[in-house]
């Protein structure tokens, strides 16, 4: 079976349930698949992911993975205690065919909701490759590794830790495989010190070669707050401080491109430019977001070089290259890479597969992208809505800021 661990999701997903159950009040959510690519048809593995999901539901926390969990300083302790009770429902997850695709929707609680997605995805993607490419060419997957680990010793050859280039596997979700996944990591462990890759957003694949598991925020976390009772105007701000008031400094990197760059600005104020050690970047065109970043901190009066800017959209190594020496000296850079390390495959193309949060409560919530089609909502309306009231925001705050 492809998931054999609850630990084999992204770190984010332990730190964002830990967040849900002390900060938010208990609340439903629903969650919708999307395939971005043209032409792919998952209706054949329709069976197949079905019988992984299955298989899902059967797994609980084993013993020693609470343990894991425990020795993170900054994991709530009573909320580990919930995390080894916790198993998942079957009756949560919906999968049917529509208008000739494959459909696949989360509808629970969102403490236990919130662990399908990225299992989900890797399932999906598994499933997939197995089928239109049984014989893969791994040979000459190693050779683009390989490759990639060369460039990363070039590029930090006569560079300090504080400038090195350094980078993070965010690819769980886009794998083309969990075998393929756990060769990538300990390769990367083995031939780079962890001041360059700094560690894996795999919790398992961290726990098991001993590396560090890296993760931020999620853009959920931010839909959600569209529906906690709060005014849609400051729904993203009491979201980041929850999440600072949760994890204390610990875990601070705030996602900057849930309701875009701009109105991500308005919000993230004197007091949480000082409380998030970090920003991450996954939409957009990254230098100008950098850009806005930089200057948003000089604005303030902040030492950029005393932040980090971590970019995560879409990164191949040469483009994170062109990033770091774009941002080096002006900013702390790192990056998070997902699909070019983990299904980077001669031969198959990648799937651009999500699973976002669509509706909390019963009400519709949305992600308001900076990039042409990561915009995802069931309501049309209801994302109008959205995109006029953060648009007038930013605004003001461009208009009092010039």
């Amino acid at each position: 079976m492809i998931i054999n661990s609850l630990l084999d999701t992204d770190f984010y997903k332990v730190t964002m349930s830990c967040c849900v159950y002390n900060q938010i009040k208990p609340c439903s959510v629903e969650y919708d698949f999307k395939c971005r690519n043209p032409g792919i048809d998952l209706i054949p593995f329709k069976d197949e992911i079905e019988s992984e999901i299955d298989h899902l539901c059967t797994l609980r926390f084993q013993p020693d993975e609470i343990d894991y969990l425990r020795g993170i300083k900054f994991i709530d302790s009573a909320f580990l205690d919930v995390l080894r009770l916790i198993q998942l429902n079957r009756d949560h997850v919906f999968i049917h065919e529509q208008d000739g695709l494959l459909k696949i929707s989360i509808k629970g609680p969102w403490l236990l909701a919130i662990w399908f997605e990225v299992p989900v995805l890797a399932i999906v993607n598994e499933v997939y490759f197995r089928n239109i490419d049984p014989d893969p060419d791994m040979h000459g997957a190693m050779e683009r590794l390989r490759n990639k680990i060369d460039l990363v010793k070039e590029i930090n050859e006569n560079e300090n830790v504080i400038s090195s280039f350094k980078f993070a596997d965010f690819g769980t979700r886009r794998r083309f495989s969990f075998w393929w996944q756990d060769r990538v990591v300990k390769t990367l462990a083995s031939n780079l010190p962890p001041t360059q890759f700094v560690g894996t957003s795999n919790v398992l694949l961290a726990k098991r070669y001993k590396i560090k598991s890296i993760g931020t925020m999620a853009h959920e976390l931010i839909c959600g707050s569209q529906a906690q009772g709060v005014a849609l105007a400051n729904s993203q701000k009491y979201m980041l401080e929850k999440w600072a008031d949760e994890f204390r400094g610990s875990l601070g990197s705030a996602l900057s491109d849930t309701i875009s760059m701009d109105a991500f600005l308005v919000d993230f104020d004197l007091d949480l430019s000082h409380r998030f050690d970090s920003v991450r970047v996954d939409s957009g065109d990254p230098v100008e977001s950098g850009e806005k970043l930089v200057a948003h901190y000089q604005r303030l009066g902040i030492d950029p070089m005393t932040k980090t800017v971590i970019f995560s959209d879409n990164l191949t190594f040469p483009k994170a290259r062109e990033l770091w020496e774009h941002f080096k000296g002006c900013i702390k850079v790192s990056f998070g890479i997902g699909t070019n390390l983990m299904n980077d495959i001669p031969g198959c193309t990648p799937l651009n597969i999500v699973m976002k949060m669509t509706k909390c409560n019963g009400q519709p919530v949305a992600k308001l992208s900076d990039s042409p089609g990561k915009s995802m909502c069931t309501d049309t309306i209801y994302l109008a809505y959205l995109k006029s009231v953060f648009d007038e925001r930013a605004k003001k705050f461009n208009e009092i800021r010039d």
